[in-house]
């Protein structure tokens, strides 16, 4: 299609500002639209009026929601009932005279809000920093050429192309509509995608048109489910149809996830717990008439112990951080919650092309004519030949395979990028495809242009070829692409060296064996077919793209193609790690099954290997009694990986599931981790999937798998210190009270254990290097809790020799050195005891006396900074009056150090003695196996 090139100023009042976009284009014909627009459809615009339209324009973004003024996030952090109950303690504190803790308190809680502030800015930013990668982008053609531009960046009057998968970048007119079905339903609330084509809508003037009824129209952030379109941009950002209603859409705030849920619902427990010990305290000490002052500021100090409310900050900036850590090394993590999920899959499902292999396609192998010839070269570099594997043949010949190859294609080579390299816009396999016809000295664009196409079918995964109609000679010549069991079956006739013959029996056995022979050397093989007509189904009616797959038989197959997608690298060795982290690991791909088997075994991909034929014949249950046992499924249908994550799923497996087409959301969906393709992937498989490798690189889901467990165990492990804090605490104040001991701690003091114990070193176990050995354990059970019976008891535990030790110091030191000193011992102590307490923490079943001890360099920065800020609290006078305590001896500092360190060493005992148990175990076991022997 012809459209005048105008960009001249008149440009101006056809889009006009932003007040008056172009009318009802889905009234006029896309001609008309086009040149309204100023725009020449096999150029698209120039990047000099790109420009400028956007500074009239703007970015094609929707109105994002104001964020909340930094004052009021600030106010915020006081909104806690604590903060109350603290803010309440400060006024009582100076209704009974005690300025100084009424200062205090208001200090501590000023401080405690700037770190509230700045752990809560920090874990914004990295939450930002993942939306930004997630930026969308769109094919457009510019100055005659194809390239990908973020779709931020488009104007009125761009020409987009799209195909199935592909969200819809901004409002437009609908070009060339092959085939195409749109998903509208985020607008009309249908749910049936919606036929689209070229034509203008008819209507009375004045007459509005429903949205659902403009079929030559797409829309802002609907997807393509299927076909290939081109469309021109008639309006962006709030001019679009889904920024008049952009507010409707604008999302909440992100739910909480299930560790969240499940770790408010801890804290809430042990503030209960709290709650009972206050009431018994209060009790005992009105019976024994202390002062309602003192008894008002010793019961805020108590629940001040027991509330863990640094839990949910810490919580949130770990896993923040943490899948920013993984969206550096390549994998964007879209939601918090699936980080969980990473830590307990046990089965990934991978597709095959570009994930386990690099998804560089190279052309390998001709057979033609009763000829085979090889293709020399690497990757998407036009340079090679191709070259006779019998002498005397003619390899000349080959043009007559590739170009129909080419001319059902749309991939384009690109001009070269940074280093020199080739590239290719548009589908590998495709691109291999011209690559090799440029080797055989065919110019893609130049046939293209001399056999323009009347009419096309994309490719869809469950037809598995591609059709694209061409005039010859008054008639219709149509070439197929795509599988070559699918090809054959269609197929009559066969090209041979002496023409077209039959084809018989014997030529479709001797075909099926040159498929299987490419196949067996790991090669992708693709057929190329034809045939003549002499009309096509009427265009515009929308049952064309059926009618004409229906009268696609009695074929001419032309010959095959064998493709090589050699595997990564890195997939060989990350898929030995996963299967030695108890991840079983399955290839998907609708290959050819020998094809499919060459690279598993490569790889090391071990089980069956099962085509969709033979899923189709499995009932439900005998597909989940099979599916452990199976390693590779071939040929199959994107439906295929939906009853498979089905199988697992009630087996009761946790899959993580890899897809990059239209068709693969539902699968990416059902499985509980969808791993979307950040570079092949479409953007509805992108926005169904829970996280996106920006490399599709499989090797990037095992890391994340790791950094999924580590994060896991990060978070395993701050819970266990800071909540062992709170459980020493209520049971130091319980014991204290019980016993008719002063309170252990004063108010103050509890705030200050709270400060620094809550923050540095929490963050720095937040933040713990992945230690050795997560990746030889098998995966967490989904249904496991973060703190499950055994972990409360060394909670308990841990807390009960903090209690012991604390109260013990505070009794025998008083008679020793006064009461005075032993209030500060107790308080040191009871720091002290969280330095041994992480330390227990990060080891949970092993020793913590192995290299990984110094390998968290914050944690041990945060030990000294916390050591220097007590030893001030206790040393320093001008602070002895704000905390109540006095200067102690070296050797009364050894002392509570010494007690601390209990906790610890009654812990490394504990698991010592398991360690000889279960070795006890092993030897008897070998024992009893060697008698038996």
């Amino acid at each position: 299609m012809a459209i005048k090139d105008d960009q001249s100023s008149h440009f101006l009042p056809a889009i006009g500002a932003k007040d008056a976009p172009l009318r009802d284009p889905h009234l006029q014909t896309a001609t008309a639209v086009a040149e309204s627009l100023g725009v020449n459809s096999a150029q698209g615009l120039g990047e000099a009026e790109v420009a400028r339209r956007r500074e009239l324009t703007g970015e094609n973004r929707l109105a994002e929601r104001p964020r909340r003024p930094g004052w009021l996030r600030f106010l915020d952090q006081f909104r806690s009932l604590l903060i109350l109950i603290l803010l309440g303690a400060a006024v009582l504190a100076g209704v009974v005279g005690d300025l100084k803790d009424t200062i205090v308190i208001l200090i501590v809680l000023l401080i405690n809000a700037v770190i509230g502030f700045v752990q809560e800015n920090r874990a914004e930013r990295s939450l930002e920093a993942l939306r930004d990668m997630l930026v969308p982008t769109a094919r457009v053609r510019r100055d005659g050429s194809v390239r990908v531009v973020g779709a931020v960046e488009l104007v009125p009057g761009d020409l987009v192309l799209l195909e199935a998968g592909d969200r819809v970048p901004a409002d437009g007119r609908f070009l060339v509509a092959e085939s195409v079905e749109i998903d509208e339903s985020a607008l009309t609330g249908e749910s049936q995608p919606v036929a689209k084509d070229t034509l203008p809508v008819g209507a009375a003037p004045g007459e509005k048109v429903p949205l659902a009824d403009r079929t030559g129209m797409g829309y802002m952030n609907t997807a393509l489910t299927r076909g290939r379109a081109e469309l021109v941009v008639t309006a962006t950002g709030a001019q679009t149809e889904v920024g008049a209603i952009a507010e409707l859409l604008a999302s909440g705030e992100e739910p909480k996830s299930p560790l969240q849920v499940q770790l408010d619902s801890l804290g809430k427990r042990i503030a209960l717990i709290g709650g009972i010990a206050i009431a018994i305290y209060v009790t005992i000490a009105l019976v024994r008439g202390e002062p309602l002052g003192e008894l008002a500021l010793t019961a805020v100090a108590l629940a001040v112990a027991t509330v863990p409310e640094g839990l949910p900050a810490v919580l949130a900036l770990t896993l923040a951080l943490g899948v920013g850590r993984m969206a550096r090394r390549g994998a964007i993590v879209k939601r918090l919650a699936s980080v969980e999920t990473l830590g307990s899959a046990t089965v990934i499902c991978s597709d095959k092309t570009g994930t386990l292999t690099l998804n560089q396609m190279t052309a390998r192998a001709l057979v033609f004519a009763g000829q085979r010839m090889r293709i020399d070269g690497e990757g998407y570099s036009p340079t090679g030949s191709i070259i006779a594997e019998t002498a005397g043949q003619r390899t000349g010949d080959a043009g007559r395979l590739l170009e129909p190859f080419v001319l059902c294609s749309d991939a384009v080579l690109a001009s070269p990028g940074a280093g020199g390299r080739a590239g290719i816009v548009g589908d590998p396999t495709e691109g291999a495809l011209v690559v090799a016809a440029v080797k055989a000295g065919i110019d893609a664009p130049t046939l293209r242009a001399a056999h323009p196409r009347v009419a096309e079918l994309p490719f869809d995964s469950a037809r598995k070829f591609m059709v694209t109609a061409h005039e010859e000679d008054g008639r219709i010549r149509v070439y197929l692409k795509g599988a070559p069991d699918v090809l054959l079956a269609r197929s009559t006739a066969l090209l041979t060296a002496e023409g077209v013959r039959d084809l018989d029996a014997a030529g479709r056995d001797q075909l099926a064996s040159e498929v299987t022979a490419l196949a067996s050397r790991g090669l992708r093989v693709l057929a190329a077919a034809t045939t003549l007509m002499d009309d096509l189904p009427a265009a515009g009616d929308p049952s064309n793209a059926d009618a004409l797959e229906h009268r696609l038989t009695g074929l001419t197959l032309l010959g095959l193609v064998g493709i090589a997608d050699p595997p990564r690298p890195q997939a060989k060795d990350a898929i030995a790690l996963a299967h030695r982290a108890g991840v079983s690991v399955k290839m998907i791909t609708g290959d050819h099954r020998d094809t499919a088997a060459a690279i598993a075994r490569e790889l090391g991909i071990r089980g069956e290997v099962v085509t969709g034929a033979e899923l189709d014949r499995m009932t439900p249950e005998e597909l989940s009694e099979r599916v452990e046992s199976i390693g590779v499924f071939a040929r199959v249908a994107p439906e295929h990986k939906v009853a498979i994550v089905g199988a697992l799923t009630a087996l009761g497996h946790v899959t993580a599931m890899t897809g990059d087409g239209v068709n693969d959301a539902a699968a990416l969906r059902a499985a509980h981790m969808g791993v979307a393709m950040g570079i092949t992937g479409t953007e509805v498989t992108k926005e169904a999937g829970d996280m996106i490798l920006t490399d599709d690189d499989f090797a990037t889901i095992v890391a994340s798998v790791h950094e999924g467990r580590s994060i896991y165990d990060n978070v395993v492990k701050f819970v266990r210190f800071q909540l062992s804090t709170n459980i020493g605490a209520i049971l130091s104040f319980l014991g204290a009270t019980v016993a008719g001991l002063p309170a252990p701690l004063t108010a103050i003091q509890v705030l200050w254990v709270n400060i620094i114990m809550d923050g540095p070193p929490a963050m720095a176990l937040g933040v713990d290097p992945a230690r050795p050995g997560l990746m030889d354990e098998p995966p967490r059970r989904a249904t496991d809790r973060i703190l499950d019976r055994t972990r409360l008891l060394r909670m308990l535990r841990a807390g009960a020799v903090m209690a012991v030790g604390t109260l013990s110091v505070l009794t025998l030191a008083e008679g020793a050195y006064g009461a005075a000193v032993a209030s500060t011992m107790a308080f040191t102590t009871f720091v002290l005891f969280q330095f041994f307490n992480a330390l227990n923490a990060r080891a949970e079943r092993q020793t913590v006396f192995t290299r990984h001890l110094f390998t968290n360099r914050w944690l041990w920065i945060s030990f000294a900074a916390v050591l220097v800020l007590q030893v001030l609290a206790v040393q320093l006078a001008p602070l002895q009056g704000i905390f109540d305590t006095t200067s102690l001896s070296a050797t009364q500092w050894l002392i509570c150090l010494a007690v601390a360190s209990c906790v610890l060493v009654v812990e490394e005992t504990i698991k010592l003695a398991h360690r000889a148990g279960r070795s006890a175990e092993t030897t008897a076991g070998r024992g009893c196996w060697c008698g038996e022997g």
